[in-house]
């Protein structure tokens, strides 16, 4: 893999963010290049985890999705990067960064309907992540709105099975099944709330 992306990487990157169903040829004949070249550059740069071709939907326009930022304080004993490895893996996280500034690390979730999900990523799947101590607090915003948010459908969300819903614990259960935990709470009395 070249150490450094070219100009035609770097193009037909851009090409492919801004439509991802473009074919080959249509490619190739865009980039000037043959057909083979663009198919062997796709080839290593998804090989090589540097890109990915996938559909994204729109967050703003589905109202039953919501998406959170998590502002998470760690002390990883120099293991950060293990624990933000294992919370990108959860069900419902978009992402996960270490970051410089208040928080260690800065998750995004998206989730559907009730605040459940939201309730379970952050009182039970996070704290579970790593031994006592790692995760030694957090802060949760709830989007109220976005401009130009498109995203990957995690894990998690709008996954179904024979027997309904997938929940954030992996368990199968139908949402009508679900119980709110603590009542019902509004998305604004969790924008900011402290964990």
């Amino acid at each position: 893999m070249r150490e450094k992306w070219d100009r035609a990487d770097r193009r037909l990157a851009k090409l492919l963010s801004r439509e991802g169903r473009e074919g080959v040829s249509d490619l190739a004949a865009r980039l000037g290049l043959s057909p083979p070249t663009v198919r062997s550059r796709l080839k290593t740069l998804v090989e090589a985890n540097l890109l990915k071709i996938v559909g994204v939907l729109n967050v703003a326009e589905r109202p039953e999705l919501i998406a959170a930022i998590i502002g998470i304080h760690a002390n990883g004993h120099g293991r950060l990067d293990e624990v933000a490895q294992r919370m990108a893996e959860l069900p419902f996280v978009t992402s996960v960064s270490i970051v410089t500034g208040r928080y260690d690390l800065i998750a995004e979730v998206l989730f559907e309907g009730d605040m459940q999900d939201l309730y379970r990523v952050t009182s039970t799947l996070l704290p579970g992540l790593a031994e006592p101590g790692v995760i030694q607090g957090s802060e949760t915003f709830v989007v109220m709105k976005s401009h130009n948010k498109w995203v990957s459908l995690p894990k998690g969300v709008w996954d179904e099975d024979a027997g309904g819903a997938q929940t954030a614990s992996g368990s199968s259960e139908s949402r009508s099944q679900r119980k709110p935990a603590g009542g019902s709470r509004s998305a604004d009395t969790i924008k900011g709330a402290k964990r």
